[in-house]
């Protein structure tokens, strides 16, 4: 055991916790596996961690066992609320608990830098997270890295590399401005319930600037542009950009007849200065 609290199965048991597909909830109950994603994200002693969707709070003590300076769990479903409250007396002034859907709540009210974002994400939210975190309107953001556990298909999208049926706007997104490696797999069974899909934890840390110079807004814009019609070349897909479009992919070292998910990252940025500077 990690801690003095009980075993989660007794915690889910007594507080009657069935996990609920409306919530995207999966309990991941073997208490060595939540301390070993907590280890993922480095030493956090010196640090105050978000935690998206705790439920009964296996990760929560996870990551509180592991000498977090201080855990921010949000957490929409009230009923996990009196399983979290025990872990707060257990370990007393080091867990916060805000009941609510973090994508309405302002974390920033309630933490103290240095944070690190560390969570087994709802399926139904988890993307939609990360790429609030991965597009702030400043950079560096609040956060120096994430570990976040998401389906194998979303975390392999993260890591993917060029012309790979994996590679599109999410690979970008978090490539131009982290570096991102998946550094655990969990099988089905792992969870309760089992989801239909394996999982993995995406470890990603913020650089301290973007890879390559390019405008957020337009770079934004024109990946999306590009991965909407992914089938087609970009003379095509990008036709929007105005007659020139040829002339324009051509100045930004790209062939008018590739396709989206032939173009490095570098090329896009440089795409999107092309465009900044039409």
């Amino acid at each position: 055991m990690i801690d003095a609290l009980p075993p989660l199965r007794d915690v889910i048991a007594a507080h009657d916790l069935k996990a609920r597909k409306s919530l995207g909830q999966n309990f991941l109950l073997d208490l060595n596996l939540t301390s070993k994603i907590a280890r993922q994200a480095g030493d956090l002693s010196g640090c105050d961690v978000l935690e998206i969707g705790p439920g009964p709070g296996g990760l929560t003590r996870g990551l509180l066992a592991s000498g977090a300076r201080r855990v921010l769990a949000i957490e929409k479903d009230s009923r996990c609320l009196p399983a979290l409250e025990q872990i707060a007396a257990a370990y007393p002034g080091r867990l916060h608990i805000l009941q609510g859907d973090a994508l309405d709540i302002d974390p920033l009210d309630h933490l103290t830098p240095p944070i690190r974002i560390i969570a087994n994400l709802p399926y139904n939210v988890g993307t939609e997270l990360l790429i609030r975190w991965l597009t702030p309107h400043d950079w560096p953001p609040f956060w120096q890295s994430l570990t976040l556990m998401f389906q194998r298909e979303v975390a392999e999208r993260i890591v993917a590399t060029p012309g790979s049926k994996a590679y599109g706007r999410l690979t970008l997104l978090a490539q131009w401005r982290c570096d991102a490696r998946i550094v655990m797999s969990l099988p089905p069974g792992a969870f309760t319930p089992p989801p239909k899909v394996s999982s993995a934890v995406v470890h990603l840390t913020a650089l301290p600037a973007p890879r390559y110079p390019a405008d957020p807004d337009v770079l934004s814009r024109v990946v999306a542009a590009a991965f909407n019609q992914r089938r087609k070349m970009l003379r095509s897909a990008l036709k929007g950009y105005g007659a020139d479009i040829e002339g324009k992919l051509v100045s930004a070292g790209i062939k008018p007849t590739d396709r989206a998910e032939q173009i490095s990252l570098e090329q896009f940025c440089a795409l999107a200065r092309v465009l900044k500077q039409a």
